[in-house]
């Protein structure tokens, strides 16, 4: 044992090659995504080219953090500082971001822009890691569901007030299935799923706009407004179904190519996979994405300190909940919130999030066993 820390401490790059299953999938689903992307038939304007760039630097992020001293994450200074500085960005986007399709979610620099929801959903697995990984003995008491959901929720109604229904319900999930772990009491649980019952009850009536009320409502019955509504939803289906077993070919899919299914390098690429890979390419991706959720939980299960468990399994519920909202919204089991799938949708600060992701993981998969212990009392709250 002795040996064996000692080896990864003189040898990083030995240390971080064990955690290669993560890099390589991650690659993998990227490819496949960009596969998706470029119309192969037509010769028309992609947007591959763009996303294999991003691809890159994501790669670089990737080794940059894995390779990287991150024992600061574990310190409260560093977490308190990051929810802040999280807060700050979201609440200015609501002030100075133009809208875009009725919402305030980017920033606009020049040729690029940056989505802050995106740096937010690491620095609130990192803040909840850090919450629970001192407390989770203690989660049989209310106070500290109650307290950290308050700050979960401030990032939450935030992202929610964007309006991003997709991405507020991911935080939700993840918040959720930490506190899952963490060893919360049934009695607690049915509390909070009650009080739940009743937030979405008000989200519904005061807090949803009435375009977002008209997706849901045209999720239960999409043909009652097919040409409307539910066509993205309908047009998602078809494009599904039709791939059958083997697909129409990479490149060849024409729900997708010719412009039937709206969006489909980005909120509806599982559904452009899945018509030109067919029933199979979806064995492959699930197959892939079951991979590496199972090595994080791996990681999770083996780390050397509880902040670096529920970091890795935040990780792994935020990468669950974006494949299961993604691939059910494309399968019309959920209603259209315009949500990613990881590492395949096009975009740049969603890919190079979920990349830096997975190099944190392995960085302090590498350095977990030397990690310094805190005391309990140094968070906020506790």
């Amino acid at each position: 044992m002795n040996l064996e820390r000692k080896a990864s401490s003189t040898n990083p790059f030995s240390a971080v090659m064990r955690e290669w299953p993560l890099l390589l999938i991650g690659i993998a689903l990227s490819v496949l995504g960009i596969l998706t992307m470029h119309p192969f038939a037509t010769g028309s304007e992609t947007l591959a080219v763009r996303q294999s760039i991003w691809l890159l630097i994501a790669i670089g992020v990737y080794a940059t953090l894995a390779f990287s001293d991150l024992h600061f994450m574990r310190r409260t200074p560093s977490i308190v500082a990051g929810y802040a500085v999280v807060v700050v960005l979201l609440g200015m986007l609501l002030i100075f971001a133009h809208s875009v399709q009725g919402a305030k979610s980017w920033f606009s620099l020049g040729a690029f822009s940056f989505q802050p929801a995106d740096l937010a959903k690491l620095v609130f697995i990192a803040f909840l890691a850090k919450y629970f990984s001192r407390r989770h003995v203690e989660m049989k008491h209310p106070r500290h569901v109650l307290i950290s959901g308050a700050y979960a929720a401030v990032i939450i109604l935030l992202v929610l007030v964007q309006p991003d229904l997709g991405t507020a319900a991911i935080l939700g999930s993840v918040w959720l299935g930490l506190i899952l772990v963490s060893g919360i009491s049934k009695k607690h649980l049915a509390i909070m799923f009650v009080l739940g019952a009743v937030a979405v009850t008000g989200l519904w009536f005061f807090g949803l706009h009435d375009y977002q009320r008209t997706r849901i409502v045209a999720f239960i019955n999409p043909a009652a407004d097919i040409r409307g509504a539910g066509y993205n939803a309908y047009q998602a289906v078809v494009a599904v179904g039709s791939g059958e077993v083997f697909g129409k070919g990479i490149g060849y899919g024409t729900q997708s190519k010719l412009r039937f299914l709206p969006e489909y390098e980005t909120d509806f690429i599982f559904a452009a996979f899945a018509e030109e890979w067919g029933f199979i390419g979806v064995g492959i991706v699930l197959t892939l994405y079951g991979l590496l959720l199972t090595r994080l939980l791996s990681i999770a299960r083996h780390a050397g300190t509880n902040f670096d468990a529920f970091f890795t399994l935040g990780v792994a519920i935020l990468f669950t909940s974006h494949l299961f909202i993604h691939a059910g919204i494309n399968l019309g089991l959920l209603p259209v919130t315009g949500t990613t799938i990881p590492f395949m949708s096009y975009g740049g600060s969603h890919l190079v999030m979920e990349f830096a992701a997975l190099g944190i993981v392995a960085s302090l998969a590498r350095q977990g066993r030397s990690a310094p212990r805190t005391s309990p009392k140094e968070f906020p709250g506790g």
